[in-house]
Order: C-alpha cells, then structure tokens, then sequence
C-alpha cells in the first residue's frame, strides 16, 4: 500500500500533462513502515531519455524517444537521496527515515500499465506510480510495486489528508 494526498496525486497529474506527449518522470520520497508506504513530497524531474541514456541500457533502445521511455539523471537521484537523508538528520532522532520510496512517469495515450521495459528497470522494494495522459489530459493513475519473482503487482492508494 501507498499513501499519498490529493495535492501529491495532483502534483503527479500537473507534470504528466505539461510534458505531453513525452513522459514525464519524478521522484516519490517518503517513509517505509511495516503496513505501507507514506508520501512526503512528490519531486518532478526533467525526463533526460537520450540515446546516450538508451546505450546505458542493454539491448537496442536507442530508437525510443521520450513519447515511450524516461529516464532520471543519475546525479538527480544521488542527489535526492543525500538530502532526504540531510534533513533527515535536521529532523533529530526521532525522525522516522525519509527515502526514495518510489518513481512516477506517465504514459502519453497508453494505459497505467507498466510496459515490458518499466518492469526491467525497475528495482525492488520502489512503488512505481504510473498516469495514463490520453491526449493531453492526465487520467487513470495506478500504483504498481515487484514481487518476488520481478513481476509487476498492483499496488493499493490510499488518500490522507
């Protein structure tokens, strides 16, 4: 389970229909707990897909554009975790640990499901929130996380306040 509020879900839907007809991408940061995730911040990236990007995948992705893939510069996500962990540490002891939980993207005039090549890249233990944007406008959103087996399972939402 992932938890997140209307203004998170909006943040998401905002930036998946500016960026249309390319996918957007983003970073979930919240808290990990025994019954589920918790959102903090929702954190739009710029989709950096290039085809230096696709030649640091296997296979011949170098044809896709952003209209099908997104990439995160990998500096954004060192970058990004360092300063959870920094005010993590503001925080004080008390603090519960703030992480990466998880990536958004959307997917320009395609369902909210993962594709083949999200389900490749993805990594263990992230929730993967995909938006489905059919012409300009965003629409369904799902949650989708990986089993044991590296397959893509649904993920429940639930809305705080």
């Amino acid at each position: 389970m992932i938890r997140l509020s209307q203004e998170h879900l909006q943040t998401i839907r905002t930036h998946a229909e500016s960026t249309y007809p390319d996918e957007c991408c983003g970073i979930i940061l919240g808290y990990l707990a025994s019954e589920g995730k918790t959102v903090v911040e929702i954190m739009p990236t710029e989709n950096v897909w290039n085809t230096e990007a696709a030649a640091e995948f296997p296979g011949d992705r170098t044809t896709e554009s952003k209209r099908r893939q997104y990439a995160i510069a990998p500096e954004i996500m060192l970058k990004t975790q360092k300063e959870a962990r920094v005010s993590e540490a503001r925080r004080g002891s008390e603090a519960r640990s703030l992480n990466i939980i998880g990536i958004f993207h959307s997917h320009p005039d395609y369902p909210a499901i993962p594709s083949e090549c999200d389900r490749l890249y993805a990594w263990q233990g992230y929730s993967y929130i995909i938006v489905s944007v059919q012409n300009g406008k965003a629409g369904e959103l799902r949650s989708w996380s990986l089993d044991d087996h590296h397959q893509f399972q649904s993920e429940v939402i639930e809305n705080i306040t």
